[in-house]
């Protein structure tokens, strides 16, 4: 494993990575196969106080900046409304209804969400060695999100990195390693099991929270997971990684030669389910006060067929 990145070491990390063919030429939903049965009921046992965590963010927080394929933010309209009803403009015909109704207006991957495995490619593949072209005008007739409408689900397990460093956020441009994940999981007396749904916390979203500012969130400076990781997240067979961030990797990335190169060989050659712009806050304070950083965790996507990803609020149970 080189410590240098650059394109040669991401080629070779999705070549040795590679999780192509593993579960047959026809997968759609990469790593989330390591996830059993039988881990389900397992992952069920965990919950003990019945105490549920909503992990998405709230949709009117207004955290893109357009840095980042022209995404905007939710725009939540009214259709209908009390004001409406109460003077009686709804009241038409001797059977009428008062009512409100409202629409929402936004990228799928505008708030927190799951990335599909179509979302992104490896030169003109993508996971499972499909075909870019497959995913055109109409959407991904390969790897869809809606693949993973009935998968998401499982044991998750939290690893708190910046509560374990003793911050409250980790600096912008701050690496997670290898050795920090391995050492937050020992500290939290945590182990990862092939199947996990791990959620990794920098403190980066509460910060902005905390600030009212969201300036550089969506594609600026973050604290986030090194290039390294991808060799962890293969090593332990994880179903997914999620992450309180915009993009779960460290940016400014540390290569030139690439934007985002975790995500080159993540997703297209591992096939890992990711989740960003994870909710933690709540989840985290109450772990760090029982001590249990495992839970039993659901997140379904919406059922966007050819979608290349899909907002999600998910729930950690505890």
């Amino acid at each position: 494993m080189t410590k240098v990145v650059n394109r040669a070491a991401i080629y070779a990390a999705a070549k040795e990575l590679s999780n192509w063919g593993r579960w047959g030429p026809d997968d759609q939903i990469g790593t989330l196969n390591n996830v059993t049965p039988q881990d389900v009921v397992d992952a069920a046992k965990l919950i003990k106080r019945g105490k549920t965590f909503a992990l998405g963010l709230a949709l009117d927080q207004k955290i893109q900046s357009g840095l980042f394929g022209g995404r905007w933010n939710p725009i939540h309209t009214m259709l209908a409304t009390g004001t409406d009803a109460a003077a009686g403009v709804q009241d038409v015909g001797r059977a009428f209804l008062r009512y409100a109704d409202d629409a929402i207006n936004m990228p799928c991957q505008a708030s927190t969400q799951w990335d599909a495995l179509a979302h992104i490619f490896l030169d003109d593949k993508m996971w499972n060695g499909y075909p870019a072209e497959l995913v055109d005008a109409k959407g991904a007739k390969k790897n869809g999100i809606e693949n993973y409408r009935d998968k998401c689900v499982g044991r998750g397990v939290l690893l708190d990195v910046a509560r374990w460093k003793g911050v409250d956020m980790l600096p912008r441009g701050y690496p997670i390693t290898n050795a920090d994940l391995d050492g937050c999981a020992a500290a939290q007396g945590v182990e990862i099991r092939k199947g996990d749904f791990v959620i990794v916390r920098t403190g980066h979203q509460e910060a902005c929270l905390k600030a009212g500012d969201w300036t550089g969130y969506a594609g600026g400076d973050a604290p986030g997971l090194a290039f390294e990781t991808c060799y962890w997240i293969r090593q332990h067979d994880i179903a997914a990684i999620c992450a309180d961030t915009w993009g779960c990797e460290v940016r400014p990335n540390e290569t030139d030669e690439a934007n985002q190169p975790w995500h080159w060989v993540v997703i297209p050659a591992i096939g890992i389910a990711m989740g960003e712009i994870y909710y933690v806050k709540e989840l985290a304070e109450d772990c760090a006060a029982d001590g249990v950083y495992e839970f039993f965790f659901c997140a379904p996507p919406l059922n966007l067929p050819g979608g290349a990803g899909s907002p999600a609020n998910p729930q950690a149970i505890k």
